[in-house]
């Protein structure tokens, strides 16, 4: 293949052409601050609210509760810490999975350190967090739960509407991170009781530099920029107009199109999943595909682009290298932490051996990815396992 094969979608994607169109007359020509009063600014200003407006209506949320940020880490900062400062006078307990994004574990890890007690519910070996152990784990000086939409990793997406029903009777904050769903399948924000909700532009075919938060009215939150006072005083900076016009678009975009590309994804990666695991020694982290080895339907979902596996004594750093030397993009998992040695969290969440963690190959799929390169991909990737194995010392 003289073509690079790109799959990491779930890492980053690339700009839809017709998000990079729409973005283009906001560097050189249409380039006002949204503070400015002066022509340029309000111009700037008026096409800011339009963007909140196509961001909002993905999720059936009012502009109003959108707020722009410049990454996912920053709204889930800005969410778990900016929820426990403001409501530390009524608790200071927070429930948090053991599967979440590292900027969620490290928020938190940060907030031990200033007096807050925090809980981590585990999963069982799908990925999958149980409402009713949430509903347990609650307490009165409980303040916020968070849980993560769909796993970066395995693609397990969580039972948020039952998740968010328990919060709202148990009168709970409830924040959900969904960076990788968000785009991919449908959220309600309202139907699935959701108070705060964080989403990422350059995961859904958008730029990287833009984001949101969610914050449902009447949610105080504390914000973590101070400053100018931009989005109504919860995050200040000057507003970055060209990522936030690429965002909408994609939003608009996505709207349209997610039906239609989430069964076409899944078709591939059904095929994916079923060939791979022909090969000897091969396993699926998370969730069936679609359906158990009984063939019976599971509960548990997958994202449709998502397909994550392991192989006895092989590492997954040397699949990637591997891989991308056949003109391959993959990844062992999360690319915010795949620089470190130890081996995924979420997988040892799941249950995994530190060794089988350590075996793991995500593929994650997306907008331009065709049958020809999955099957490509099913044809050097026996053939790269069985060259590993012959000079692996952790046997054969």
């Amino acid at each position: 293949m003289t073509k690079k094969i790109y799959l990491d979608y779930a890492a980053t994607t690339p700009v839809d052409p017709r998000v990079k169109k729409a973005m283009e007359p906001y560097f050189t020509e249409k380039f006002g601050n949204t503070m400015s009063l002066h022509s340029f600014g309000q111009e700037a200003k008026v096409v800011l609210e339009e963007s909140r407006e196509v961001v909002a209506d993905l999720i059936n949320a009012k502009p109003s509760e959108i707020i722009f940020t410049g990454s996912a880490t920053e709204s889930n900062n800005l969410a778990i810490k900016g929820i426990a400062l403001a409501n530390k006078h009524k608790g200071k307990h927070i429930i948090i999975s053991s599967i979440e994004h590292p900027c969620v574990l490290e928020s938190s890890q940060w907030l031990k350190t200033q007096g807050f007690n925090i809980t981590k519910a585990g999963v069982d070996k799908y990925g999958r967090v149980d409402p009713e152990n949430i509903a347990k784990t609650i307490r009165e000086d409980t303040i916020l739960v968070s849980i993560i939409h769909a796993s970066n990793e395995i693609g397990t997406i969580q039972p948020i509407e039952k998740i968010g029903k328990i919060c709202k009777e148990k009168r709970v904050l409830f924040h959900t991170d969904a960076a990788q769903s968000f785009g991919k399948i449908p959220i309600n924000v309202n139907k699935m009781n959701i108070d705060l909700l964080t989403a990422s532009s350059h995961k859904m075919y958008g730029p990287k530099g833009a984001a949101l938060l969610f914050i449902r009215d009447g949610v105080k939150i504390e914000p973590i920029l101070h400053g100018g006072g931009q989005e109504s005083g919860l995050r200040s900076s000057t507003i970055n107009v060209p990522a936030i016009i690429g965002f909408a678009k994609a939003c608009e975009i996505a709207q349209k199109e997610m039906g239609k590309e989430g069964e076409r994804l899944t078709k591939l990666r059904n095929k994916l999943i079923k060939q791979v695991l022909k090969i000897k020694g091969s396993h699926l982290n998370g969730p069936p595909s679609h359906k158990s080895t009984d063939g019976q339907s599971h509960p548990t979902k997958r994202l449709p682009n998502n397909a994550n596996f392991r192989f006895d004594f092989i590492e997954g750093e040397s699949m990637v290298i591997q891989l991308d030397l056949k003109g391959i993009a993959a990844s062992t998992g999360s690319a915010c932490s795949s620089i470190k040695l130890e081996p995924s969290h979420v997988l040892l969440a799941i249950g995994l051996k530190p060794e089988q963690a350590h075996g793991s190959l995500r593929i994650s799929l997306g907008k331009w990815t065709t049958e020809k390169e999955i099957n490509y991909l099913l044809k050097v990737l026996p053939k790269i396992v069985k060259q590993l194995r012959s000079i692996s010392p952790f046997g054969k």
